[in-house]
């Protein structure tokens, strides 16, 4: 596959968004099936990127990762995040979890769970409203120098506090929610990212799944899936934004492609800076979306693409909120 920079971390164009197999989107795989796709990532297409946290399902998320990983660990990049407003098992400290020793707490215990020494990039998952990033961006530069993470990031960072954070130890990449139906980044972040050298990973590229044109207003998402809350996933939303799935229908026949990798192609090919990490749990899937990365639009062809979606109005949205609300960050871990 080919590959990309985030500053200085070569990956590959498609990374693999790891949570899925333990939470978030209904049903999970049993371990060993989601432990065979992850290494056939790598093995079959080429994939060296993969993206976790510690919040994902509570731990077991980074230890499922850590023992699918473990051994191809010298061949891949490594991306997990702690999460600086919501305490996990054995992380109440009395400086909480925004301090030096909060976050050192949060790092030594994804290293025990991923089973690794390092980690190459290490976000900070959300930068709180009432906090100064530039603190947590002193201590991820500590970490760099004793060589526990290799590089960091942020996650649904507001440019100012991008630019804060780089003026005190210079970022790798910037995480947050970006595809074809949610574009509010484009305007200040993206550009911003590609004036400072700071890679962009986009997490949800698919719409949760939407932009695959595999579900329909009549598919019931239950229990932990965090499409029961997201407003685009309404009935009435999915039926409204059919024209959406029709235009990229009509771009993916033109180009011997699916809407899928269609949808993966037009961001990668706007900005070389720009990674998607879709999250995928069947070998068809990994097959569409690591295949997006050989799929080319041109100028015109993106050109022609962007002004068709100017046209398109684009009903619902993800509401972090709402989905906190959900449940979907566990209180508690398996032993």
């Amino acid at each position: 596959m080919q590959t990309r920079k985030l500053r200085d971390l070569e990956v590959s164009a498609v990374g693999m968004g790891c949570m899925g197999f333990s939470h978030g989107y209904g049903a999970c795989p049993p371990e060993s099936e989601s432990i065979r796709l992850m290494r056939s990532a790598y093995e079959d297409y080429g994939c060296t990127f993969f993206d976790t946290a510690e919040v994902y399902a509570a731990y077991e998320n980074e230890i499922l990762v850590g023992k699918a990983l473990k051994p191809i660990r010298d061949k891949i990049i490594l991306a997990t995040k702690f999460m600086p407003e919501v305490f996990l098992p054995n992380q109440e400290i009395p400086e909480g979890k925004t301090s030096r020793r909060g976050l050192r707490n949060a790092v030594e215990g994804s290293l025990k769970r991923l089973q690794t020494d390092y980690i190459d990039l290490y976000y900070e998952h959300r930068v709180p409203v009432n906090r100064d990033v530039a603190e947590v961006a002193e201590w991820m530069g500590e970490l760099i120098k004793e060589g526990k993470i290799r590089a960091w990031g942020v996650s649904e960072a507001t440019p100012e506090q991008i630019k804060r954070a780089h003026e005190v130890t210079p970022l790798t990449a910037v995480q947050s929610e970006y595809s074809i139906m949610e574009r509010k980044y484009e305007v200040e972040v993206i550009p911003l990212c590609k004036e400072l050298n700071i890679g962009f990973v986009a997490f949800s590229p698919m719409a949760g799944g939407f932009l695959s044109g595999k579900y329909s207003s009549k598919d019931k998402f239950e229990g932990d899936d965090v499409r029961r809350v997201i407003t685009r996933f309404a009935p009435e939303n999915m039926d409204a934004n059919q024209a959406l799935l029709d235009l990229l229908k009509k771009f993916a026949a033109d180009k011997n492609a699916t809407p899928a990798q269609i949808s993966l192609a037009w961001m990668m090919c706007k900005n070389n800076f720009v990674v998607p990490i879709p999250g995928m749990r069947r070998d068809e899937r990994l097959k569409e979306n690591f295949g997006a990365a050989d799929v080319v639009l041109d100028k015109n062809e993106l050109a022609t693409l962007e002004d068709a979606l100017a046209k398109i109005k684009i009903y619902g949205d993800r509401k972090d909120t709402d989905i906190k609300k959900l449940g979907t960050i566990k209180t508690v871990a398996k032993s």
